[in-house]
């Protein structure tokens, strides 16, 4: 018994032999790469950037070629101004009058105003010219507000609202109006006219 136990007593004693960690890899599953994933999400985010930006120089075009965009009334403060004075100015002139001098008038209008401006004024004002003596009437007229509805490369549309003041000498008599016109205004050299006028 002595040397079967010695020998059974060191197998007793001795720790069994774990299996060989190779066997454990390969049971356990490879995690994949993140560096195949990653290249894909960079390549799709490239893409839809690429993407919005062609849609936005797109609709960028589209919007600076539409008729509106060339409309600076709202951003070109100096040049709306500029033809919101003149504007005022000639319609002051030219609707205000004295019968015994209708002639600083026509000549008011024949340097503010063109075309059928011109025609339509002519028109009218050849009534004038023929009742005012008679009535001894004054008329004086005065812009009250005024707004530039569209501008674009030399030529104007405004609303102009007009207060009216007419005097008859002959009976005393004096009456208040009120007027309303849309006005196309063009430049000519370095001034505005007045192209066309229309009661509202």
């Amino acid at each position: 018994m002595t040397a079967t136990a010695d020998t059974d007593a060191d197998a007793e004693t001795e720790p069994e032999t774990t299996p060989e960690p190779e066997t454990v890899a390969e049971a356990t599953p490879e995690k994949p790469s993140r560096r195949p994933k990653l290249s894909l999400i960079l390549l799709v985010v490239a893409a839809v950037l690429v993407a919005t930006g062609v849609w936005f120089t797109l609709e960028a075009k589209s919007i600076s070629s539409a008729p509106s965009a060339a409309n600076t009334a709202l951003t070109d403060v100096g040049a709306t101004a500029e033809v919101n004075a003149a504007v005022t100015v000639a319609l002051n002139k030219i609707f205000s009058y004295s019968y015994d001098r209708t002639d600083v008038t026509e000549k008011a209008a024949a340097s503010a105003l063109r075309g059928k401006a011109l025609e339509s004024y002519n028109q009218l004002f050849a009534q004038v010219r023929e009742k005012a003596p008679a009535q001894k009437l004054v008329l004086t007229t005065r812009v009250s507000s005024s707004a530039v509805q569209e501008l674009t490369m030399g030529r104007a549309r405004l609303l102009v609202f007009l207060d009216q003041a007419a005097t008859r000498a002959d009976n005393n008599s004096s009456t208040a109006a009120a007027a309303q016109l849309s006005v196309t205004a063009e430049r000519e050299g370095e001034d505005w006219v007045i192209t066309d006028l229309v009661p509202r």
